[in-house]
């Protein structure tokens, strides 16, 4: 059992009996990892396991997402491509409309329909073809790697594409938003969709019971397949509200586009429009959509723990660094920026750039590490705003810290990233202490299933001591 108490000259031995005891009675001894360092100097001053290897869950946003902001930079924007090829006469185009997807996370129902309008200002009437996604600048399997048989309905486990729509300006890409409303008892509750089914198919098989009964609502999309079922009892005076992941993101936005283009008067002639390909090299681009910047998306990203945005930010730095845009090729372009940054990672594991997968292992010695380094770096700032904010419970500042640390003495004390996925709990970033040093911390629990209780009240009796 690693302990490195001897390192910490500004720790006296009351403080370190504390952080032991927090360590082995609450955090749950051999289940955690932690690291406590200066925030200044970047000196470790406490570490128990801190160069064990644990899975971090959603804690690997950090690198990703410090990688993102070193490597795309806060100004760069996604580009989405529209495209034509055949002849348009009399207001018919005789061809294709293409969309060439880079991954923007953030295309809107919005729009889609400034889109449309593009077609009406080129004389486009009437479509004698097709609606041709392009989503090769990212190849391969959609699903993430993480993603288990019961995650694939929800939006944390939304497949990522070069093309996709987003229903919220939370920026959930690959899903779509069901709510159920109940009706009178023993009826079946209606809904609505944000922003439409997309394609797919809604079956409603639940009911509606009186108020005070249990609600076992549930919405799911089955795998692999177009099909949502709402299923189970759903209480009068309750709503439900369930973000549902689509099982084709390329074709699913294309479906709503073309919706969209008839709503805004665009007929299209054939039967089976919306297809996948790729852009022939003769076809005419006729309109560059730019998403807004990095840099402004990097906010709801990190408060709101956004997978989707990771992968697809993961993803797009392969792509541009190495020509590829695939897992592999991405995580090669975080270890470099790791390597940059004198993270020493040769035992470390990456799957994704979420977090999402059980195969990830990184340390608590190293990422606190870079959390150190990182404030040298000129795009901290973007970083440190994006962390949560514990106890501040304005989702878009507090964001997965809305509803943790409530109490007032930790106010504007704790500024951490958080993460979870079954039995795995996380928290890295920054702190003040009672004494009112800063510190920078990470801690890693595993093998507990709520160990949110357990970390947080480890963090509070280590706070006090600081």
């Amino acid at each position: 059992m690693e302990k490195i108490s001897d390192m910490a000259p500004a720790l006296n031995d009351e403080s370190l009996a504390a952080i032991d005891e927090a360590v082995e009675t609450i955090l749950g001894g051999d289940k955690a990892t932690l690291t406590i360092r200066d925030r200044a100097t970047g000196t470790i001053l406490y570490t128990y396991r801190g160069d064990h290897l644990m899975r971090p869950a959603s804690n690997m946003k950090i690198l990703s997402g410090a990688a993102t902001l070193a490597k795309l930079g806060e100004k760069y924007r996604f580009k989405t491509q529209l495209f034509m090829d055949g002849t348009l006469n009399h207001g018919v185009l005789n061809g294709n409309v293409y969309v060439l997807g880079q991954g923007d996370p953030t295309i809107s129902e919005a729009d889609l329909t400034h889109f449309a309008k593009v077609l009406k200002e080129r004389g486009i009437e009437k479509i004698d073809g097709q609606l041709v996604g392009d989503d090769s600048y990212f190849p391969g399997d959609t699903l993430p790697p993480g993603v288990d048989e019961e995650g694939e309905t929800h939006y944390y486990g939304a497949r990522v594409s070069a093309i996709t729509m987003s229903p919220n300006s939370d920026f959930d890409a690959s899903t779509i938003i069901v709510t159920a409303i109940p009706k009178n008892v023993g009826e079946k509750p209606t809904y609505n969709v944000i922003p439409d089914l997309c394609g797919m198919h809604i079956t409603n098989e639940a009911i509606t019971v009186a108020s005070g009964e249990e609600n076992t609502l549930e919405v799911r999309r089955r795998n692999g397949t177009n099909q949502i079922v709402i299923l189970g009892n759903l209480p009068q005076e309750e709503n439900a509200k369930v973000w549902v992941s689509m099982q084709n993101p390329t074709k699913n936005t294309l479906q709503l586009w073309k919706g969209i283009c008839e709503r805004e008067g665009i007929e299209f002639l054939q039967d089976e429009v919306v297809a996948a390909g790729i852009v022939p090299q003769k076809a005419q681009l006729i309109y560059t959509h730019n998403s807004c910047t990095v840099g402004e998306i990097f906010s709801i990203f990190m408060k709101l723990s956004n997978n989707s945005i990771a992968d697809i930010f993961t993803k797009t730095m392969g792509k541009l660094q190495y020509g590829v845009g695939d897992y592999e090729t991405g995580i090669r372009v975080i270890k470099a920026y790791l390597d940059e940054q004198q993270i020493e990672i040769e035992d470390w594991r990456f799957v994704d750039g979420s977090g999402l997968s059980h195969g990830i292992r990184l340390s608590s010695n190293g990422i606190s590490k870079l959390l150190f380094e990182l404030q040298k770096e000129a795009y901290f700032n973007i970083f440190f705003d994006s962390l949560p904010v514990a106890g501040n419970t304005d989702r878009l500042i507090g964001g997965t810290l809305k509803d943790r640390f409530l109490e007032s003495e930790y106010e504007n004390r704790i500024f951490a990233k958080t993460g979870y996925i079954h039995e795995v709990n996380t928290l890295s970033g920054y702190l003040i202490g009672n004494s009112g040093k800063q510190y920078i911390f990470s801690v890693m629990l595993e093998g507990r299933e709520e160990g949110i209780p357990f970390l947080d009240s480890g963090l509070k009796k280590i706070i006090a001591t600081l």
